[in-house]
């Protein structure tokens, strides 16, 4: 089988392993970069809702999940949100901020996978798509990768193939299969930003499939305020999604349903309105159906001025604090990133390179660094992919 030499060999071909090729390529590395897809970036052309929520302006080292806290500091630090912001503004794709700072292309997220392409031809990366990655060797001074009937030889080998998340779109584990038979540790990956389900207990919430809205989740002493949205199957919305990356099984998350409220706010509300009903009450706060399931509940029935101070002070801290013990998830198959995955422990912060594998690389998904929900985890793909790439 003939043999290509390379100066690098890039696995996975999306937003971290991109990034990484064009950075190397055009540092006027001879790259390879392999992808089993037919198609390059395809989670990043599913993303926001096909227009690709690319990054996050107030993206922080203190908004990602990881064994150590502080590894992701010297990546993010280097390439920053504004770093990729200009990159977009070369290509002259528009693009706008959403809530919590954001960033979505005003167009299609093919936009993005077309603009990492062009930054790829230009550093005359060798793409090679729809080609499945067989027997990787190394042999002490290189790495010797098989896929499909080629073969290729290079000093340095990275994997960018990301984490099992997703898996109708071909996700799997094999970055962490690659990185355990080189020795590096792996952190128990699971699904995360994923919606969570409930059991019997929570029965009748599944009979509220489709209603939203605002809440504070927690989980711990972790709190987010957004959107959650009752499912047929449990709890979902970006509160949810963002709860589940702190949320162990077997563990209760609290939602408080009326988190503008005063504590003492149904008191007030007997003596201002003692003829409304409970579910009334809520139902300027909340959407009707799910009024009428909280005041269910609570066993609150008739008016507020025929309940006594204690009960409405009792049902004011349930609604603020409403305790849910999810029995699970909606798995990898929901989830948008995946947690855990290779040691940040075995590998260098800035650089991204495996400490006792010379040569050896891991950046992106596939690496124990987990975002916030709303273009963290892209950010984290293009500033370990940057890191590496000036690296090789």
């Amino acid at each position: 089988m003939p043999s290509d030499a390379y100066d690098a060999i890039i696995l996975g071909a999306g937003a971290a392993g991109l990034m990484c090729a064009a950075i190397a390529g055009q540092r006027e590395r001879r790259v390879l970069l392999i992808d089993h897809a037919d198609e390059a970036g395809k989670k990043i052309l599913i993303s926001g809702g096909g227009r690709c929520n690319f990054t996050n302006i107030h993206t922080a080292p203190d908004r990602y999940l990881s064994a150590n806290a502080h590894f992701a500091k010297s990546a993010l630090g280097r390439y920053t949100a504004q770093d990729f912001v200009a990159l977009v503004d070369r290509h002259r794709i528009a693009w706008h901020e959403k809530t919590l700072g954001q960033l979505f292309c005003d167009g299609s997220a093919r936009q993005i996978v077309a603009m990492l392409l062009a930054e790829c031809t230009a550093g005359s990366v060798d793409l090679a798509l729809g080609r499945s990655i067989g027997d990787i060797a190394h042999d002490g001074t290189g790495y010797r990768v098989a896929f499909g009937d080629r073969q290729a030889t290079a000093p340095a080998l990275v994997l960018a193939t990301g984490g099992p998340s997703i898996p109708k779109m071909g996700a799997t584990g094999f970055a962490y299969d690659v990185a355990r038979r080189f020795g590096l540790k792996i952190v128990e990956p699971r699904p995360a930003l994923v919606p969570l389900t409930l059991g019997a207990e929570d029965l009748l919430f599944r009979e509220l499939s489709g209603v939203a809205a605002p809440v504070v989740a927690a989980a711990g002493k972790t709190r987010f305020r957004e959107a959650a949205l009752f499912t047929h199957r449990g709890l979902s919305g970006p509160a949810i999604l963002q709860i589940s990356s702190f949320w162990r099984h077997g563990e209760s998350i609290a939602i408080d349903f009326v988190p503008d409220a005063a504590p003492d706010w149904l008191v007030a509300a007997k003596r201002a309105a003692p003829r409304a009903t409970l579910r009334r009450t809520l139902a300027s706060a909340l959407p009707d159906r799910l009024a009428e399931k909280l005041a269910d509940r609570l066993d609150l029935h008739g008016e507020l001025g025929a309940q006594t101070d204690r009960r409405l002070a009792d049902a004011s801290r349930n609604l603020s604090n409403w305790s849910f013990t999810p029995n699970g998830s909606e798995g990898y198959a929901k989830a948008e990133v995946t947690s855990g995955g290779i040691a940040t422990a075995d590998l260098s912060s800035q650089t991204m390179a495996a400490r006792r594998v010379p040569g050896l690389y891991a950046i992106g998904e596939a690496v124990d660094v987990t975002g916030w929900l709303g273009g963290y985890n892209f950010q984290w793909a293009w500033a370990s992919g940057w890191a590496a790439g000036q690296a090789l």
